[in-house]
């Protein structure tokens, strides 16, 4: 199961970009069943702030639910997972903050295979298997 940034939801929906394509792609694969994946109430939370700041609120709770419908069960950061995140943050000046907690949620569970991104920061963490939209043959 891959778990999906907040740049891939967002890409779908957008206007005209060199990664909606690909991410229109993935979510519609996953809409059929054959690309499993999820994500965390905070890349939706975060997805809602975005989209709402050019569609408004009422359209980007819409489509907040339609992917809660369609990534759940979230994932759940757990105590554990804000220590690693920490420690990741330290490591990779790249990375943000919310962005190492994403990638210290997908490496805790056992039932991802990786984190799908157009954030090239995810790139640089050794243990995290980083998928880029419309590169990779298997999603």
């Amino acid at each position: 199961m891959i778990v999906l940034d907040t740049t891939i939801l967002v890409y779908a929906l957008g206007d005209q970009h060199p990664l909606r394509s690909p991410c229109r792609d993935v979510i519609a694969a996953i809409g059929q069943g054959t690309v499993p994946a999820t994500t965390t109430i905070e890349v939706i939370q975060e997805f809602t702030h975005v989209r709402a700041r050019r569609r408004g609120r009422a359209e980007a709770v819409s489509r907040a639910r339609d992917y809660v419908g369609l990534l759940t069960p979230l994932l759940q950061p757990s105590e554990s997972d804000l220590a690693t995140a920490m420690r990741l943050f330290l490591e990779h000046d790249t990375l943000g903050m919310f962005d190492a907690v994403l990638a210290a949620v997908t490496l805790s569970s056992s039932h991802t295979t990786g984190l799908m991104s157009a954030d090239k920061a995810f790139a640089s963490i050794d243990d995290l298997s980083y998928l880029v939209p419309g590169i990779d043959p298997d999603v």
